[in-house]
Formats: C-alpha cells, sequence, structure tokens
C-alpha cells in the first residue's frame, strides 16, 4: 500500500531525484516483500543457473549494485546491475532523464553515471552467499583510449563474484559505442575480455546487449556474427534513438534512449529476428516496453527465454512483478504448456 501511494508522490518530483530515493528507501528495508515462492512452470535453466522465474530487472535500476538483494526481494528472478565502468564518472549534465508519461515511456540521456569498478566490486563481494542470480552489465569510460581495455578490465572485476556478465555496446549515449557492434570490433572485444576471463579465473557466462536500431540486414549480420562469435546469449534491446514521431509527451523531442510501451512492437520484431537468424540455439533475454503479463508472454513466444523491465516500474510500481508471473503462468496454462522453455518462439514456427 504504501509504495502505491508513494508512487503517485514520486512522480511529482524530478525522474532522477525519484529514483534514488527509491534506491534509498529499498537499502533502509523499505521494500515490498511478495511471496517468495513461484510457480513451477516458469522455472527454466541456462548457463547452468536456475531461474525461478524468466523475469530481470534490467541494467540502470541499480547500477551501483547498492540494492540488488533488495531488488530481487520485490519478486525479480534475477538482477542485472550496471552500466559499470573502471573509473568513476558523473555522466552527462541534468536533466538527463525524462518521464513520458502520455506514452508509457521515458528517454534518457545518462552517459553511463556510475561509481566505478572500486566501489561496485567492493559491494558485491560483501554480499557473500545469495539467494538470487546476479548479472554484472560492463560499460566503457566515455573518454578511454583503450575501450577494450576497459571491459576487460570489468570482466576481471566482476567477472568473478556474478553469475553473468554483459558487454553492453549499445548505449547511445557514449559517443562511438555502437561502433563496437561491428564484425572486426565485437571480435577484438570478446577476445580481449574472453582472456581477462581467463586470467581472472572467472567462467562466468558472457553476453552481448545490442542496440534495436539496425535494417534487416545489418540486424542478420549481427546476429550471424555473434552465433560465430559463440557468445553465451544475447540482449535485445537497448533504448532507441527512433520512434518519435508518434510520441505525445511535452519531452518527445528530448535527445537520448526510448525506453518503455512505443518501444515494445519495434523490439519485438528484432528479437524474432536475432532467434531465427540463430536457430534458437543462443538464450535470448527481452528487454523493451514490457508492461503486462501479455507483453512478457508476447516476448516469449518471440525467442525470448529470459525477460527484464525496469521503465514500466515508474509508471506500475513494484505490484507489476507479481502481475506479471502469475499472469504468466495463467497463459502458458491457457495455451497447454506444461513449461515455459516449450513457449520460446512458439510464434516462430
Amino acid at each position: 500500500m504504501i509504495w502505491s501511494l508513494g508512487l503517485g508522490l514520486m512522480h511529482l518530483l524530478d525522474p532522477e531525484t525519484a529514483h534514488r530515493l527509491t534506491i534509498r528507501a529499498l537499502g533502509l528495508g523499505l521494500g515490498p516483500r511478495p511471496r517468495l515462492t513461484h510457480d513451477p512452470i516458469l522455472a527454466s535453466s541456462h548457463w547452468g543457473l536456475n531461474f525461478p522465474t524468466p523475469l530481470g530487472a534490467a541494467a540502470g535500476f541499480d547500477k551501483n549494485a547498492e540494492v540488488p538483494a533488495q531488488a530481487a526481494r520485490m519478486g525479480f528472478s534475477f538482477v542485472e546491475i550496471g552500466s559499470v565502468t573502471p573509473l568513476p564518472q558523473p555522466g552527462n549534465p541534468r536533466p538527463r532523464l525524462f518521464r513520458l508519461p502520455a506514452d508509457g515511456a521515458a528517454i534518457n540521456r545518462n552517459g553511463f553515471n556510475n561509481d566505478g569498478l572500486a566501489a561496485v566490486t567492493r559491494r558485491l563481494a560483501a554480499l557473500g552467499e545469495r539467494s538470487f542470480i546476479l548479472g554484472a552489465n560492463l560499460g566503457a569510460n566515455k573518454d578511454s583510449a583503450d575501450r577494450i581495455a576497459d571491459y576487460a578490465a570489468g570482466m576481471a572485476a566482476l567477472g568473478p563474484l556474478a553469475d553473468y556478465v554483459v558487454i553492453n555496446v549499445s548505449s547511445p549515449n557514449t559517443p562511438g559505442l555502437r561502433e563496437l557492434q561491428s564484425r572486426e570490433a565485437l571480435e577484438s572485444l570478446l577476445d580481449g575480455v574472453r582472456r581477462a576471463c581467463a586470467t581472472a579465473e572467472a567462467a562466468a557466462p558472457i553476453l552481448v546487449k545490442i542496440a534495436p536500431d539496425f535494417d534487416t540486414d545489418g540486424l542478420a549480420s549481427l546476429a550471424e556474427t555473434l552465433a560465430a562469435l559463440a557468445v553465451d546469449g544475447i540482449i535485445i534491446s537497448n533504448t532507441t534513438v527512433g520512434l518519435r514521431e508518434h510520441l505525445k509527451s511535452p519531452h518527445r523531442a528530448e535527445t537520448g534512449g526510448l525506453s518503455g510501451r512505443p518501444l515494445f512492437e519495434f523490439s519485438t520484431q528484432q528479437l524474432a529476428a536475432v532467434y531465427r537468424h540463430t536457430d534458437g540455439k543462443i538464450p535470448l533475454i527481452g528487454v523493451g516496453g514490457i508492461h503486462s503479463a501479455a507483453t512478457a508472454y508476447a516476448k516469449i513466444r518471440n525467442g525470448a527465454s529470459l525477460i527484464q523491465l525496469y521503465t514500466a516500474l515508474t509508471y506500475h510500481g513494484p505490484s507489476l512483478i507479481p502481475a506479471i508471473t502469475d499472469g504468466l503462468a495463467g497463459l502458458l496454462r491457457r495455451d497447454g504448456f506444461s513449461n515455459i522453455s516449450e513457449a520460446v518462439g512458439a510464434d516462430l514456427g
């Protein structure tokens, strides 16, 4: 109840301030505590990890690893912290995060603002034994002279502490970062990260988070490249720099990456295309516009083995988490599935 009442009050604040207050509230133990049991129809295994449900918290919600355990207690099956860069950086000038309530969306141009590897490593090391799955999303510093070395440093530090690691080469808010999605750049990047993984004796699976902003041929090429490079998983997708033409909110013209409902259809189409291009052989995490059990189910039927959300929490609060998982279980049984894995890619033949 307190979170339902607080949601309206939070929307009176600047969105970045509201987010900081949310993180502080969770840190003080004020988060909601839904039941901890999950319907077994939602369980699946990927990379040797057992996911009680497919629903996780996307990177950006707890970028500095301040409250991953508390976020998991809200009902998420897994929590992805980050993006984390080797050195702390303030990010772009504020304001840099904008709500678009008429569109159920947000635009951000944060610029990888974070506390840096040293601080995040200390926090994760202090967690000790965990009862939830933890992902670490890695980024590169804006002014780095060697971005591959930045990702390698992230792997060396966080690979031993996380259950999986994400190479984020798709943020639109760090100049030149998306150029790392080319085949040549990805080959060099993954080689550097894997060498760091071996040196640090970290066996964490390596996932790559991609942008949605590719044409048909470009997406096919990227998917085939990632398959050839034997990545462990792909996250589809980051925010988009497009899709502005039908937005209604006053902040629709702000520069940055768009997330939320307007991204749902487009990112789901891209998800389905990557699933086809990789023959369903690589676990995919579907992100972008999930705001209900129905939209979560659509991601799964279009190729997602797992799903993540963030923006929808801004508008619906933490009650959305059990609403999605309970609703998913009902939809799976309605359609005759005995386990969620049977529904992955069901709409794609």
